[in-house]
């Protein structure tokens, strides 16, 4: 029996620090703007969820390393968003992470913007990309979107996007003609 209540001591010791090292939440002030960003990283499930409360462009957002998704609920619009995540484009996992646990974004440099064109079909089942993506695109309307071409924005109607920023690392455009953008 002691050898047991030493050997759980043992594990809880162990495992104790690469458990703390899973999640990591922050929440900061958003450069030019009113309100906050809040970010929290899971990097056992490979997920980062993003909580953007600034007045004038209120979204929240899963990036999903896993499955390689992005999707992002834009409040002013009542839609949510869902579309594959060229994870070359993205700061990884733990760039976020550290950058979050260090709290020195300026070390990391800022990556060229993204730009999503909102495709008119309707995702039907959101289910079939996870419990997390489907309680986020809860009630209202979830659309497709895919990446655009670096050089194929210039054709899209600016008037048209609604832009989203993570961190100091990127800003992402989303665009589209769709009921509700």
């Amino acid at each position: 029996m002691k050898h047991l209540i030493v050997s759980s001591i043992l594990v809880v010791f162990l495992l104790t620090p690469p458990l703390a090292l899973t999640n990591i939440s922050d929440s900061h002030p958003l450069d030019g703007s009113v309100g906050t960003q809040s970010i929290h990283v899971n990097a056992f499930r490979g997920m980062v969820n993003i909580r953007d409360n600034n007045v004038l462009s209120e979204w929240d957002g899963i990036l999903d390393y896993k499955n390689a998704l992005l999707v992002a609920k834009l409040y002013g619009k009542m839609a949510c968003v869902l579309a594959k995540m060229d994870q070359a484009a993205f700061p990884t996992l733990d760039d976020i992470r550290k950058a979050l646990d260090h709290q020195d974004l300026k070390h990391y440099p800022p990556t060229h913007g993204l730009t999503y064109t909102v495709l008119p079909s309707r995702v039907k089942n959101l289910a079939q990309y996870g419990m997390v993506i489907k309680d986020l695109c809860r009630e209202v309307p979830t659309y497709f979107a895919q990446q655009q071409k670096e050089g194929a924005a210039l054709a899209i109607d600016p008037d048209s996007c609604f832009e989203v920023q993570l961190l100091s690392f990127m800003g992402l455009s989303i665009c589209g003609e769709v009921p509700g953008l």
